[in-house]
């Protein structure tokens, strides 16, 4: 009970918020800058309660709790906080609209199947708790990218097919939404390098048999990105090939952490 009214209180609020983004783009009001505001304290609203919620059930008094949907969960969190930081700078905020159901979803899953299952003990070291950090941080970058991609997806296809109506409207010009996208992808790259720096250096084995599939879809990944950001730089790689390979980029990388822990605590219950 302590957790189940602030818990629907949270979902309310990402439900609010991602509506109102969805009603702000299909009538094509995407320069409201006053409504644009009044929308994010709402989802600021929504990640403040959903960081309390977290932060009682991830951290335990014997360590932390990663289980698969706490993990779902966390980085829905931190997309979340990623997005409404970005949309405080850049006219990224239509990307709430799956955001912000994704998140809602992982509360109300959360909260229908709570499970107890202590990844890390409370004794690990500082940097197993940064290699951690950095990988969340690169899984939501990489994530919002991805979101990106198929909204500039849509947008291209719609341009493209002379229907530039509607929500299209409310959107930043192509160009703009482009630039966006790789911005997010050149960040979320650093972060996956990063996280697989410190994976290496401070995990006892990342080829360990509980470990290698994750390692193997990282770095596939990370090849992925590393190329698409190559070709950017090299021969200018824009619209439905950048898309493509964002999108592909983004799969291995689930691939990585979800599936892995899907297979492993929900199917096997390890």
């Amino acid at each position: 009970m302590t957790t189940t009214i602030p818990g629907l209180l949270a979902i309310l609020l990402y439900v609010l918020a991602g509506s109102l983004l969805t009603v702000r783009l299909t009538r094509g009001t995407g320069d409201n800058a006053g409504q644009k505001t009044q929308i994010l304290m709402i989802g600021i609203a929504a990640v403040v309660i959903h960081g309390g919620l977290l932060y009682q059930s991830i951290l335990t008094p014997s360590g932390m709790d990663l289980g698969f949907f706490n993990a779902a969960s966390l980085i829905a969190l931190l997309t979340a906080v990623l997005l409404l930081l970005a949309s405080s700078r850049e006219p990224v905020e239509n990307l709430g609209i799956p955001v912000f159901a994704v998140a809602a979803l992982s509360i109300g899953v959360d909260l229908l199947y709570p499970a107890d299952r202590i990844i890390t003990s409370g004794t690990q070291s500082w940097q197993l708790d940064s290699h951690i950090l950095i990988s969340l941080l690169a899984y939501s970058v990489l994530g919002l990218a991805a979101l990106q991609a198929l909204l500039l997806a849509i947008q291209d296809y719609h341009l493209h097919n002379r229907q530039p109506g509607g929500f299209i409207r409310a959107l930043p010009p192509l160009q703009t939404m482009e630039a966006l996208m790789f911005q997010m992808i050149r960040i979320g790259f650093v972060l996956l390098s990063l996280a697989l720096v410190t994976g290496a250096l401070f995990l006892e084995d990342i080829f360990a048999q509980h470990l290698v599939h994750k390692t193997v879809l990282s770095c596939m990944a990370w090849l992925v990105f590393a190329t698409l950001l190559w070709g950017r730089w090299r021969f200018g790689w824009r619209s439905q090939v950048a898309i493509r390979w964002t999108v592909g980029g983004f799969v291995f990388l689930m691939l990585a952490y979800f599936g892995s822990k899907l297979v492993l605590e929900l199917i096997l219950n390890r």
